[in-house]
C-alpha cells in the first residue's frame, strides 16, 4: 500500500497540527519505508560488542514474531502480556504485538506473584513474555490464579521445568513464525487493518484505595502523543539514545521506543541498571530519558567525591559549582553572563564541569527528566554543568505528555508547557485538567473510575494540583490523589500498605511519606501498652510506654515487624524507616477528619523536621560510604 507523503509529512516536519488519526502501524511502518538502511536498534551481549540492527533488519524479525503470534491462536485484540525490565526483545515484541492486532499488557519485573496474578487475570492474558527464570517462577507460584494463561515464553533459556502452561523457548518461537513464511504476503494488510480507535495497550496503574486500574490506550492515543512530542523534543537522525528505563512505564514506552523510532534515532539498550554508568560511557548518547533518582545520584556521587577530596579539591569545586549556577541563572533567563563571569565559568568547566560530562559520555545534548517531580536546585547544578535538563509532566492515563520545557526558554521549577495538541487549565479547587487525542480511551472494565476520571466534555481529572502562569508553564504545588511517587519513578499506594500495617498488633494509626524521594518511610501511632511489653522484655529503660518512642531499638524492632507483614508487596513499596509518634492522630489536633480520615498533608506538615532529619541522615550515610 503506498504511503500517504503528505500526511507523511506533516509526521514528520511539525508543518501543520492538523495530524490526521493514525496508528501504531503508520508508525512503524513509516520509519521503515523511510530509511530502511539506517541503524534502528543497538544491542550488547555480555562482553560482546555493541551489534546495530537497521530498520530493515528489525522489520523482518518483527515480521517473524508478529506472525508467530498469530501461530498461537492469539487474534485481533487478545492480550499479552510482557514481564521484564527493558531489553531488545522487549522493543522487537512490541512492534510484533502492533502488527499482530494484540493488546499488549507491560508488567513490572518487580512485582510479585499474586501482584502479576492479578493484572495477567483482570487483563485475561492469553500469552505471557517473561525475562528469565525468576519471572517464570512467578507465574508457576501463582498458576492458578490465571486461567486464561495458556502460552509462557521466556526471553533467556529456563531448561525444562515442570509448568502448567505450554513453555516456549524464544528461539523456538522465533522459528515458529519463520515457518509461517506462507502468511508473508499479506502481513502488511492484515496490520493495516488496525483502526486509530482499536486499543493498542492495557497498562495496569496503583490505585490510591484499591487494586491497580487498567489504563486503556488506543492507537491513536499513542500515535497522536508520539508525533506532537517529538516535536518538543526534536530528535535527530544523528542522536543515539541510551534506553534503561522500565518499558513497562509508559514515559520510556512513549518517549524513548515510539518517539526514537519516529524520528529515526537508533537506541541503544543498556544491559542493566548496574551498567549504565559504563554504558554511557561506550554509547555516548546524545539523548537520555531519566527519573529523578538518576540525577540525585550523580549529584550526590560528585557532592560525595568532593568532599572525600577534602582541601583545594573541595573548594575549587565548590566555588565551580557557584560559578556555574550564576552562569546557568543567567542563560535561562535569556542573558549573556559578563566578560568576568564568563571567563570564571571557563576556568570553573576545565577544572569541574568537563569530567562530569565526560562520566555521561561527553556528547549529552540534554536529558529529559519526568515520572516523580525533580528538585530544582538538583536541576540547576547539571545546567550548570553544561548538562541540559527537561522536566516535563504526564500520566500514564494521558499516553503520559502534557507538558515538557521547550529546549529554547526552559524554566526551572515547572514542567513547561502543553505540547501542540493537549489542552490544560485549572479546575477551581486547583486540580489540573487535560483534554487531547492522547486521553486515554478508559480504565478496562471500570467504568465508575472511568466517569470519575474523565467527565462528559473530555477533561480529564488528573489528581494533581497545580497553577499556569502567565505564559502558560505549569508548576505542580500538590497532589489531590494521594498516590506517593518516588524520585525512582515508582507509584506506591499508600492505602492498602497502611491497612495491611494496621494488622500489627503493634501498630494503631500509621501514615506512608515519600513523595518526590528515595525511599517510603512510616509516621507510626504504636498500640502504646503492647510496645511497652515488648520493651520491658528487651529490659529498656522507660517510665511511660510513650519514652520507647525515643528509643533507636524501639523504631528497628516495629521497622522489622513491619517487614514481615508486607512480604506480598514489592521492596520499593515497602517503608525503609520508621518515625515513632507520642501522640495519636485526632480532630482535635487538626490530623484527622471529622469523618475519621487522615490528613496527609497535616502530619507531613506537623512532622516535617522528624522527616526531614530521616533524609537528611540517609544521605550523610550515603555520602560516608560513596568516600571510602
Amino acid at each position: 500500500m503506498p504511503a500517504d507523503t503528505d500526511a507523511l509529512r506533516r509526521r514528520r516536519d511539525g508543518s501543520t497540527a492538523d495530524i490526521p488519526p493514525g496508528t501504531l502501524v503508520d508508525l512503524y511502518l513509516d520509519s521503515i519505508r523511510e530509511h530502511p538502511d539506517a541503524t534502528a536498534l543497538v544491542v550488547r551481549r555480555g562482553e560482546a560488542e555493541w551489534e546495530p540492527r537497521t530498520y530493515s533488519q528489525v522489520s523482518e524479525i518483527v515480521r517473524d514474531l508478529s506472525l508467530a503470534l498469530r501461530s498461537l491462536g492469539l487474534e485481533r485484540g487478545d492480550r499479552a502480556a510482557i514481564i521484564s525490565a527493558t531489553r531488545y526483545e522487549w522493543a522487537l515484541l512490541d512492534f510484533a504485538m502492533v502488527m499482530a492486532g494484540v493488546v499488549s499488557v507491560p508488567v513490572y519485573d518487580s512485582l510479585t506473584a499474586d501482584q502479576i496474578a492479578y493484572i495477567l487475570r483482570d487483563a485475561g492474558a492469553h500469552a505471557a513474555f517473561v525475562a528469565d527464570a525468576d519471572q517464570l517462577a512467578k507465574l508457576v507460584e501463582a498458576a492458578n490464579q490465571m486461567p486464561d494463561l495458556k502460552h509462557v515464553i521466556p526471553f533467556d533459556p529456563v531448561g525444562s521445568p515442570d509448568v502448567p502452561f505450554e513453555l516456549i523457548s524464544w528461539e523456538s518461537f522465533e522459528a515458529r513464525g519463520r515457518g509461517e513464511a506462507h502468511l508473508h504476503d499479506g502481513y502488511e494488510a492484515y496490520a493495516r487493518k488496525t483502526s486509530p480507535d482499536d486499543l493498542a495497550t492495557l497498562i495496569y496503574t496503583s490505585g490510591t484505595t484499591g487494586p491497580p486500574k487498567g489504563v486503556m490506550l488506543s492507537h491513536d492515543n499513542l500515535f497522536s502523543n508520539t508525533v506532537l512530542a517529538s516535536r518538543r523534543l526534536e530528535l535527530r537522525r544523528s542522536d543515539m539514545v541510551l534506553a534503561w528505563l522500565p518499558m513497562s512505564h509508559v514515559f520510556e514506552r512513549t518517549g524513548g521506543h515510539f518517539c526514537t523510532w519516529h524520528c529515526g534515532a537508533p537506541r541503544a539498550f543498556a544491559e542493566s541498571v548496574e551498567t549504565v554508568p559504563r554504558d554511557m560511557l561506550e554509547v555516548r548518547p546524545t539523548f537520555m530519558m531519566a527519573v529523578p533518582r538518576f540525577y540525585e545520584k550523580v549529584y550526590d556521587a560528585t557532592v560525595a567525591a568532593a568532599t572525600s577530596a577534602g582541601g583545594a579539591k573541595e573548594r575549587i569545586f565548590w566555588w565551580a559549582k557557584a560559578v556555574g549556577e550564576r552562569v546557568a541563572d543567567a542563560r535561562l533567563a535569556g542573558e549573556s553572563p559578563g566578560p568576568w563571569l564568563a571567563f570564571q565559568y571557563r576556568i570553573a568547566d576545565r577544572l569541574v564541569f568537563q569530567k562530569l560530562r565526560a562520566r555521561t559520555g561527553g556528547r549529552i545534548r540534554y536529558f529529559v527528566s519526568g515520572s516523580a517531580p525533580l528538585s530544582a536546585r538538583i536541576a540547576k547544578f547539571f545546567w550548570a554543568s553544561g548538562l541540559p535538563v527537561l522536566e516535563g509532566y504526564g500520566l500514564t492515563e494521558s499516553s503520559p505528555v502534557i507538558s515538557l520545557n521547550p529546549k529554547e526558554a526552559p524554566r526551572l521549577g515547572t514542567v513547561g508547557t502543553p505540547i501542540d495538541g493537549v489542552e490544560v487549565r485549572i479546575a477551581d479547587d486547583g486540580e489540573i485538567l487535560c483534554r487531547g487525542r492522547n486521553v486515554m480511551l478508559g480504565y478496562y472494565r471500570n467504568e465508575e473510575a472511568t466517569k470519575e476520571a474523565i467527565k462528559p466534555n473530555g477533561w480529564l481529572h488528573t489528581g494533581d494540583i497545580g497553577e499556569l502562569d502567565r505564559d502558560g508553564y505549569l508548576r505542580i504545588t500538590d497532589r489531590k490523589k494521594e498516590l506517593i511517587v518516588t524520585s525512582y519513578g515508582k507509584n506506591v499506594a499508600p492505602q492498602p500498605i497502611e491497612e495491611t500495617l494496621k494488622r500489627s498488633r503493634l501498630v494503631d494509626q500509621v501514615v506512608l511519606v515519600g513523595d518526590g524521594r528515595k525511599f517510603v518511610v512510616a509516621l507510626v501511632v504504636p498500640e502504646f501498652e503492647r510496645l511497652a511489653e515488648w520493651g520491658r522484655s528487651e529490659g529498656l529503660d522507660f517510665s511511660r510506654p510513650e519514652e520507647l518512642t525515643r528509643q533507636p531499638a524501639a523504631a528497628r524492632h516495629l521497622l522489622a515487624d513491619m517487614d514481615r507483614e508486607l512480604q506480598e508487596f514489592s521492596g520499593y513499596e515497602r517503608p525503609k524507616q520508621v518515625i515513632l509518634l507520642d501522640e495519636p492522630f485526632t480532630i482535635e489536633a487538626g490530623t484527622l477528619t471529622p469523618t475519621q480520615k487522615v490528613r496527609r498533608k497535616v502530619v507531613a506538615e506537623r512532622y516535617a523536621e522528624r522527616i526531614e532529619r530521616v533524609y537528611e541522615q540517609a544521605q550523610r550515610e550515603l555520602a560516608a560510604d560513596s568516600s571510602r
